[in-house]
């Protein structure tokens, strides 16, 4: 029989990962974007995917809950439909602490402890999948994003309309608040003087022109910007050579309000006059100093992990 040229295969995502980092909404997001999507069929149905002959792409939602599922079975099967499809492992993943908050908003079982607290399903699952996180092409970590941060990246790596070439994704942030989870590059603002400690500023943000202005006043703020464009210069054409579908910067301060923001505005307004598609977001602008971060869409933090995820029962 000839094989099938590489050109010609029908793309497979296959999505994965432990229960409760979302899995649901990449699945609908894939949806949205095109493609077929399938959630949580047995092992065994994975050899017949070739029946469909819609031509659309695939997304097939896998995990630990589905009949007749081994860690060696999943692997066996990627390996043998590998001269049929355009295969993309897709490992979605969360640290212990969300996980197990998602599980108590969300008041369900885990699949691999369903007399026992969610700690110790989230532990077994971890050792059982880290085989398949190893072999994942992609990988996202999903403790510190909302459904919109999940959507964006999956859109960045699957839509297929999307331009050729990377996108940049460009956000400030507030260091009190915990580093984005998938910032690539992290510049820290806090050398330069605080707008934080004026009253006049204190209650607006980067964006304000009176704002900016005092930034920029800092005699270092500006060799400071230059000297990250000429580093951006060198390491993004190699980061796009080594066919990275995105790259996160992020951008910090102490509150994420004022010289992260200034400075995400103005690095991605540089970034675009040189001719990258550069994606600004600003996840901590919101946010009161002493609350949880607010992001684009401004949900409740259990209103985002129920939006991640829902579907844990077994």
């Amino acid at each position: 029989m000839t094989a099938v040229s590489e050109s010609m295969r029908r793309r497979l995502v296959l999505v994965t990962g432990m229960s409760g980092a979302g899995r649901s909404t990449a699945l609908k997001e894939l949806e949205d974007l095109g493609f077929e999507a399938i959630d949580n069929i047995p092992l065994a149905m994975l050899d017949g995917l070739d029946a469909d002959r819609s031509g659309r792409p695939l997304a097939v939602g896998i995990d630990t809950r589905a009949r007749g599922f081994t860690v060696e079975g999943l692997l066996d099967r990627m390996t043998g439909a590998a001269p049929r499809f355009d295969i993309v492992p897709l490992f979605l993943h969360a640290d212990e602490e969300n996980l197990a908050r998602r599980y108590r908003e969300t008041r369900r079982r885990h699949p691999l402890a369903p007399d026992a607290g969610p700690v110790a399903g989230i532990e077994r699952e971890r050792r059982l999948l880290e085989p398949l996180r190893r072999a994942a092409d992609v990988v996202i970590d999903t403790s510190l994003l909302t459904a919109h941060d999940l959507r964006r990246l999956l859109r960045a790596h699957f839509a297929s309309d999307r331009q050729e070439g990377m996108s940049i994704f460009v956000t400030s942030f507030s260091f009190r608040l915990g580093l984005p989870r998938e910032a690539d590059l992290v510049f820290d603002m806090r050398f330069l003087s605080n707008p934080h400690y004026i009253d006049a500023l204190r209650p607006l943000t980067g964006r304000d022109e009176a704002v900016g202005a005092h930034i920029a006043k800092d005699p270092d703020f500006r060799p400071f910007l230059e000297g990250v464009g000429a580093l951006l210069a060198k390491l993004l054409p190699r980061y796009a050579r080594e066919g990275r579908a995105y790259l996160t910067i992020a951008v910090g301060c102490t509150g994420g309000r004022h010289r992260s923001v200034f400075t995400a505005e103005e690095l991605s307004r540089l970034l675009r006059e040189r001719g990258w598609r550069a994606t600004l977001t600003h996840r901590d602008l919101e946010a009161a100093p002493e609350s949880a971060p607010k992001h684009e869409e401004s949900l409740t933090p259990g209103q985002e992990s129920a939006a991640l995820e829902t579907e844990n029962s077994p």
